[in-house]
């Protein structure tokens, strides 16, 4: 082992901040050196494999360095990133959807090619996310032979991801990607209060008498993209699926969400705010949702967001879990699609509220997402 990095390594759990050896880690790599932040990680991860597992700073310097190569261009940069990432004690799923939203940000194609699917060093779940992650930011994975290759194989036709198509459709318009730097990383929020007119339940409106027919099943797959904000956050999830005796009218479908018995309309003085919105705006709220997560935890990610979202959607649309995603599109397209708050206390209203309505074409079965968190 290097004398300088065996020295960082010893010294590392006595500092009470680490910002001297992000610096000199940055400036190696200016230099040239990505072996240097490469050797560095990877004997870091074999200390807090070894016994550092609680010392912090291990952690976080190791935390730094990955987002140091991987959102710093060039190809022994990235070859770097996915060297660290496949490292004993450090990789692992989470950090391969990590690594791979972070590449397809920082990283020409070019040098992802050789990187991660000519490389020894990637996994299958690292490439099979960072496939997805480049699909998100419009990148023609086909056009590179090397990825061209690796998603005609076996190994992605049967990974999870594969189910998703390698074009953008049109109801996923304009997702919230993170924008990366060396210190962290942004990403818009689309989640605020309704532009729609708030509104109280009256018995004025014809409304069909609904039934409940809401299964585990369904209840499962319509919350697939807001479970992270109940597994790993603060959040509360209702997810309600209704047949209604006749066809709902657009104008009744405020008093169906108002008196449905829907939790998060349970105050008796409750309003709704509610805009008819199409269905890339329902799929943006999810997508968010799954891909950035809530308060406290990071979400999915680009590439399983982009599932989650797809399979919320289907559950919210009457599509079976098992259909082809342009199936779902189909079915989605046809759909009537609302988007809903209430000034209710169910409701948090920090930042992460969600409400979305379904109506299927035939008008007889409304589907309910809603979703709140709070830090």
């Amino acid at each position: 082992m290097d004398d300088q990095i065996q020295k960082i390594v010893t010294d590392l759990p006595g500092l009470k901040n680490v910002t001297g050896v992000w610096k000199l880690a940055a400036d190696r790599l200016a230099q040239g050196d990505a072996a240097f932040v490469g050797d560095l990680g990877i004997a870091l991860a074999e200390r807090h494999a070894s016994g550092g597992g609680q010392i912090w700073q291990y952690r976080s310097v190791l935390d730094q360095l990955l987002r140091l190569l991987a959102t710093t261009e060039g190809p022994g940069n990235a070859a770097q990133a996915v060297r660290l990432a496949s490292s004993p004690g450090f990789g692992g799923p989470k950090t391969d959807r990590q690594l791979a939203s972070m590449l397809a940000s920082g990283q020409r194609v070019r040098d992802l090619a050789s990187a991660v699917f000519t490389g020894p060093d990637a996994s299958d779940e690292l490439r099979a996310c960072l496939v997805q992650e480049m699909v998100l930011r419009d990148v023609p994975v086909t056009d590179t032979p090397e990825i061209a290759t690796w998603t005609a194989s076996p190994r992605w036709r049967g990974h999870p991801l594969g189910r998703l198509p390698l074009t953008l459709s049109d109801v996923e318009e304009h997702p919230d990607l993170p924008q990366y730097g060396r210190s962290g990383l942004s990403h818009g929020i689309p989640y605020g209060p309704s532009t729609g007119r708030a509104m109280a339940a009256s018995g004025s409106a014809r409304l069909p008498e609904p039934e409940e027919t809401t299964t585990a099943a369904a209840a499962a797959l319509i919350a697939r993209a807001v479970a992270n904000w109940a597994e790993e956050s603060n959040g509360r999830i209702e997810a309600r699926v209704f047949a209604l005796a006749e066809p709902l009218d657009a104008e009744s479908v405020p008093i169906a969400l108002l008196t449905a018995g829907l939790e998060c309309m349970s105050e008796p003085d409750a309003e709704l705010s509610l805009n008819a919105c199409p269905p890339s705006r329902a799929w943006r709220l999810l997508f968010a949702a799954a891909s950035t997560g809530g308060a406290y935890n990071p979400g999915s990610f680009g590439a399983y967001g982009r599932l989650a979202a797809w399979q919320s959607l289907a559950g919210l649309s009457g599509t079976p879990d098992d259909a082809t995603i342009d199936e779902v599109a189909a079915h989605v397209r046809n759909c009537a699609w609302y988007d809903f708050d209430a000034a209710t206390g169910w409701f948090d209203r920090v930042a992460w509220d969600i409400g979305l309505a379904a109506l299927t074409p035939d008008r007889r079965r409304l589907a309910v997402l809603a979703a709140t968190d709070t830090d």
